[in-house]
């Protein structure tokens, strides 16, 4: 685990060195480099299996193919057993050494082989053939990028490979992207030229020939509902979690869970119990505040911690927001508006004094139906089928009475953005949804220059494309089809990783297994809504396991008060940063539409903390662009 960097058809060991010195905090146990004609691999290791012998970069008996590895592969002894019996010799205990010898037996058909969280560069000078290789779900993330001078470049954070290009420029199709989405969807990055390899998905280079496949899909996994009797199904699932969990606790360091006081986190920690009489190290944070309570989860957590008998770490912080803010936008990397990553930094920080390595209930939505518009999208798709005046109606004179309260969670807010574009086809429902562009605002959001040089609605198309092209025939269906492809790797994974290796602590996602996906998938929409519940079948799966009122509980996730926030310790800085004066030199934005979130969200009528907070998200990050790379960071069109 850690971090990884390199580069094919070049000679700049110097840059290699920099690459890896922006990483020591992925990898602060160790630093490796391998360079030839041609070649540089690179590795910042955070020693977690194999402490003493697994430095990389690693290679075979002949010194003819060499590779790097940020992540884990959890099946490496029963790969290493398996080649081992073929006669391969090892020369460490590490599951890095394994993907060589696999290589030489399948070639780059050894990805579908692994199960784990991985990113791999691998070279074999015999062929000639330079590999990048990214797991199937997204978890460990893989950057790259042309040079000027032919070659290819490749790292696992974006501030590591530019340091290997001589300028980047902001890409304003991307601000585009990410002022609707809150984050910036996969293949594309901030910047012009530099992007990630898709999850799943395998860069080939031989010769003068670049070629990029995929090596997995998630909907190759869909098949036919299963017709099993539902508590035979309900064991099978508690089987497949703890079989993951398992996996995901191979470590030679101490290891923990983030404990949220959810059911994901909470269904974790039982298969934990399940596994081990040991100890258990859980974490836990909370707000002092008393205007904050309502965004803790301490009290749940605490219950879970005494009945599965844990050695369990809870905190109650004041946060300087001020102070924290920007060490959280300078981790990401580049503009990330989910402001969830604020608190995994804090717990991942916590954490860190204990244990080299975590587990998250990251992925338990997206599998089995844990936000609201899934089941609120197969409602609509019931509603969609009503007469249209009668839903043009509704739109135009019912849905403005009701009141605007915190957004998407509660009874009326889901209600009103279910009648408000219940006039929609389905797939433009659901995207508008997950958007974040507000329906009361009715002028252009970006400014006039901005909106004839890009195209506004890339995101927003090739989201409701995604939903109509995803094989199934039901909207919840489909909804959560969408989120595995796109909001669980470049929003909750990406989240998950750089916050956690900002504090040099590797963090593991049980839920994000193939074989666990392949299972849910084989669980219809209405199994999984059981009784109309979010994660019915889930939580009907854990009754008898967990404390009933973590089952019954109303879901609440990893939040921040960030509205009090914007209105309070952050206003200052918002009406700094998000001036009229401000706008009007970036030139990407209508400085009205600024001007008029803050105005309704500062007088208490509205909530639009999403949209103020990824502006000013936007404005923290390019000036620390330009003052930490001593550039003019300059947006292009």
């Amino acid at each position: 685990m850690g971090g990884i960097c390199g580069y094919i058809g070049l000679n700049d060991e110097s840059s290699l060195s920099r690459m890896l010195g922006h990483m020591v905090h992925r990898g602060p146990d160790d630093e490796g480099k391998y360079t030839e004609l041609g070649l540089g691999l690179g590795s910042r290791r955070l020693s977690i299996i194999d402490i003493k012998g697994g430095h990389q970069p690693l290679t075979n008996e002949n010194k003819n193919i060499w590779v790097v590895l940020n992540g884990e592969i959890y099946n490496y002894r029963e790969l290493r057993e398996e080649l081992a019996g073929k006669g391969h010799q090892f020369a460490t205990q590490s599951d890095t050494e394994v993907l060589v010898h696999l290589y030489e037996e399948k070639g780059e058909e050894m990805a579908h082989l692994l199960r784990g969280m991985f990113a791999i560069a691998l070279w074999d000078s015999k062929q000639e053939v330079f590999l990048l290789i990214r797991d199937r779900l997204g978890i460990k993330p893989l950057y790259y990028s042309d040079t000027e001078d032919g070659g290819l470049i490749f790292a696992s954070e974006l501030d590591s490979i530019r340091e290997a290009l001589p300028a980047s420029s902001v890409s304003p199709q991307a601000i585009a992207q990410y002022l609707t989405l809150s984050y910036i969807p996969a293949p594309r990055t901030i910047y012009k030229g530099i992007r990630q390899l898709m999850p799943g998905q395998i860069l080939k280079e031989q010769g003068e020939t670049r070629t990029i496949r995929t090596y997995f899909e998630p909907s190759s996994l869909i098949t036919p509902s299963i017709r099993t009797p539902v508590r035979e199904l309900e064991q099978q699932f508690r089987d497949k979690l703890k079989d993951s969990v398992k996996s995901n606790m191979a470590s030679d360091v101490p290891l923990g869970l983030l404990l949220s006081g959810g059911l994901d986190s909470a269904s974790i920690l039982a298969m934990m119990r399940s596994i081990t009489d040991g100890q258990i190290n859980t974490f836990s944070i909370g707000y002092k505040d008393q205007a904050d309570n309502g965004f803790n989860e301490t009290a749940e957590a605490r219950i879970l911690a005494e009945k599965f008998s844990t050695s369990h770490t809870e905190e109650l912080l004041s946060p300087d927001i001020q102070d924290i803010l920007p060490k959280v936008i300078k981790a990401m990397g580049e503009p990330f508006a989910d402001s969830s990553s604020i608190v995994t930094h804090l717990i991942s920080q916590i954490a860190r004094k204990s244990v080299k390595v975590a587990l998250s209930g990251i992925g338990g939505n997206e599998l089995f139906g844990g936000y609201s518009r899934h089941l609120d999208i197969q409602l609509a798709g019931y509603y969609y089928k009503s007469p249209g005046f009668l839903r043009e109606f509704v739109v135009n004179r019912i849905s403005s009475l009701f009141p605007e309260t915190e957004p998407h969670r509660d009874q009326p807010s889901r209600l009103k953005r279910f009648l408000q574009n219940g006039h929609l086809p389905i797939d433009k429902q659901y995207v508008k949804w997950i958007t974040f562009i507000p329906h009361e605002w009715q002028g252009p959001i970006f400014a006039e220059n901005f909106r004839n040089e890009v195209d506004t609605q890339s995101a927003v198309d090739l989201f409701e494309d995604m939903f109509r092209q995803w094989p199934a025939r039901y909207p919840a269906d489909k909804a959560m089809g969408l989120d595995i492809q796109t909001y669980l790797p470049d929003d909750l994974l990406k989240m998950g990783d750089r916050m956690s290796m900002a504090h040099s602590l590797e963090l593991r996602a049980p839920f994000c297994d193939h074989e666990l996906l392949a299972f849910a998938m084989q669980v219809s929409w209405k199994r999984r809504f059981t009784g109309m519940q979010l994660k019915g079948f889930m939580k009907n799966s854990f009754k008898g396991i967990l404390p009933e009122q973590i089952i019954k509980r109303a879901k609440k996730g990893f939040m921040v008060p960030l509205a009090r926030w914007l209105r309070e310790p952050l206003r200052d800085m918002v009406h700094d940063l998000l001036s009229e004066h401000r706008i009007n030199q970036r030139g990407y934005l209508n400085p009205k539409y600024v001007t008029w979130l803050i105005d309704k969200h500062e007088s208490g009528r509205h909530n639009f903390a999403n949209q103020i907070y990824a502006l000013l998200v936007l404005e923290i990050w390019l000036q620390q662009r330009r003052s930490a790379l001593n550039d003019d960071v300059t947006i292009e069109l």
